[in-house]
């Protein structure tokens, strides 16, 4: 029996079956023959009367947009195949996200106060043999998911949504004057956002079963850990928390290449133990190791990252999941009436899991540019696909994701990566918390990034030297092009207050045109973030 199946098996539920399953997904994502089912189809009938403004399919993380959206005047209802309510894993942020939901009107700030569960600081970025950073505020705060949806269902129901649970959603029929969503009965809507993750069935059928570009593979749990005295007594309610819990991990490696992988940790203190990440990047090809030998690699390692002995850590939950990352992101699906959102669209880096975080930061934009959408009748597959534009503070990460990675045939030095990050990160610090903060937050900015370049080459040129040949020229000049794009948008978002004069002036529609070719300058260029704390999402509430 293989550690993994040992401690799995004491975990209520079948968790290992589970964990199998993910692994049967992931190997034909993997071999690029998961099945693709014909779910969006279209027809030049009129439907007439619309039941509502907006359907969204996935609730977990559509409430979010899906109460904002109602909020704002609109007709909205939620499908959600099981019952709406979320986890007991907490998610983590950085406190300055989390005012979005304020300025929503989403969370009074006693409700937002309730939903954190845990808060610490600092935490450490460290590199086996190299850099060890410190930093504050950044992924410290753990959001109770289980009162967090509770509080928006009952908000959402309460402003008159239409929620829908126990439902599944089995296809969408796009029509002229709206959307014929297929639930059982069918439901009308102007609208259809897809909610329901990397995995969307719409997804899928957008992308026609293509393989993705890169994956990250992670698994972890969250424990508690039993002192020596009790080590024999697995139901012995004398426990105390992991060793220097106060604190946590955003991006630790303590190894070496093993099994052509670099693993990356992260820990953060919990309300209930302790919760341990194990991550790594690497491509899709077919021989890459799976979740089960993950995690297998993830109980092997686990005694030495967290100085305690296996038999010493009760675990409380397994958590293992795989993120596909496609270099066409975020995708522009070809549909009238249909738009992706969070996991589904793919707007997040590939260094970053995506999931609420990212949903978090992009929900005042995507609210109020839904609403604009809406009002301005501006529901056509392009003027859809750019609200969710091009980004190049996102394009620019891919090569840092494929200098974390190595090619399944490829031979580099064991501790090639620990020594790259080390000296990029050596330099962030001294560069300061403006350069810092932003990139450990996934925002890249061209200043930021361009000073920690010059940095690192001056500093370590032999090191920089050692990457190119990794990545690969190809990826380097698709890059510069991506860079290059970046300072641009830097510079025509700074000069966006000459456009902001004249639409005022503008109908609806070039409004709308308008307020979306700001927002692509200013996601684009990671303007949206100061350190401050001040997340200026959109230009203004139109």
């Amino acid at each position: 029996m293989t550690l993994t199946e040992e401690i799995l098996g004491q975990l209520p539920g079948d968790v290992l079956g589970s964990l199998r399953k993910v692994d049967n997904i992931l190997a034909s994502t993997r071999k690029g023959n998961a099945p693709v089912s014909t779910v969006v189809k279209e027809s030049q009938q009129q439907l007439g009367t619309v039941d509502f403004d907006v359907v969204i399919c996935g609730g977990t993380l559509g409430i979010l947009i899906g109460t904002a959206l109602i909020l704002q005047g609109w007709r909205v209802a939620l499908i959600e195949r099981g019952i709406l309510r979320g986890r007991e894993q907490e998610w983590n942020i950085s406190r300055n996200e989390l005012q979005t939901f304020v300025e929503l009107n989403l969370l009074s700030s006693e409700e937002l106060d309730k939903a954190i569960a845990t808060e610490y600081n600092p935490a450490r970025v460290g590199f086996k043999d190299g850099a060890e950073v410190w930093v504050e505020d950044v992924l410290n705060i753990g959001v109770d998911p289980v009162y967090l949806l509770a509080t928006l269902k009952e908000k959402f129901l309460q402003a008159g949504g239409e929620l829908l649970e126990n439902t599944s959603f089995n296809g969408v029929s796009v029509h002229p004057d709206g959307v014929l969503v297929d639930i059982g009965d069918g439901i009308k809507a102007q609208l259809l956002i897809d909610a329901m993750g990397h995995l969307s069935p719409i997804t899928k059928q957008a992308r026609n079963g293509q393989k993705p570009d890169a994956l990250c593979l992670v698994v972890g749990s969250c424990a508690e850990y039993i002192s020596s005295d009790s080590v024999k007594d697995w139901t012995a309610e004398f426990t105390q928390e992991f060793p220097k819990s106060e604190t946590g991990d955003l991006l630790l490696s303590f190894t070496e290449l093993e099994n052509k992988c670099q693993y990356f940790w992260e820990a953060f203190p919990a309300r209930d133990g302790r919760t341990t990440y194990l991550f790594t990047y690497m491509d899709a090809h077919p021989q890459r190791l799976n979740l089960e030998a993950l995690f297998e690699e993830y109980l092997r390692l686990l005694p030495e990252y967290q100085e305690v002995e296996l038999q010493q850590i009760k675990f409380k939950r397994a958590l293992f999941g795989f993120f596909p990352t496609y270099r066409q992101s975020p995708l522009k699906t070809p549909w009238n009436r249909i738009l992706p959102v969070g996991d589904s669209s793919g707007n997040q880096s590939p260094l970053s899991f995506g999931g609420f975080g990212a949903m978090v930061r992009h929900l005042k934009r995507l609210t109020f540019g839904t609403s604009e959408a809406l009002r301005a009748k501006q529901l056509s597959a392009y003027s859809l696909c750019l609200l969710q534009p091009y980004q190049p503070s996102l394009t620019v990460t891919w090569l840092f994701q494929k200098a974390m990675s190595v090619g399944v045939n490829q031979n580099i030095n064991s501790n090639q990566i620990n020594e790259l990050l080390s000296a990029v990160f050596e330099g962030m610090q001294e560069l300061g918390e403006p350069v810092l903060k932003p990139f450990l937050q996934d925002i890249v900015q061209f200043s930021a990034l361009t000073r920690t370049l010059i940095k690192t080459a001056v500093s370590h040129p032999g090191i920089v030297m050692k990457v190119i040949p990794q990545v690969g020229l190809v990826s380097l000049f698709d890059w510069m092009l991506h860079y290059v794009n970046l300072g641009i948008y830097t510079f025509l978002f700074s000069q966006s207050n000459i456009l902001e004069y004249w639409i005022k002036y503008m109908p609806d529609s070039s409004q709308y045109y308008a307020h979306r070719l700001i927002d692509a300058w200013k996601y684009g260029s990671g303007s949206d973030y100061s350190l401050d704390g001040n997340w200026e999402l959109v230009i203004g509430n139109w």
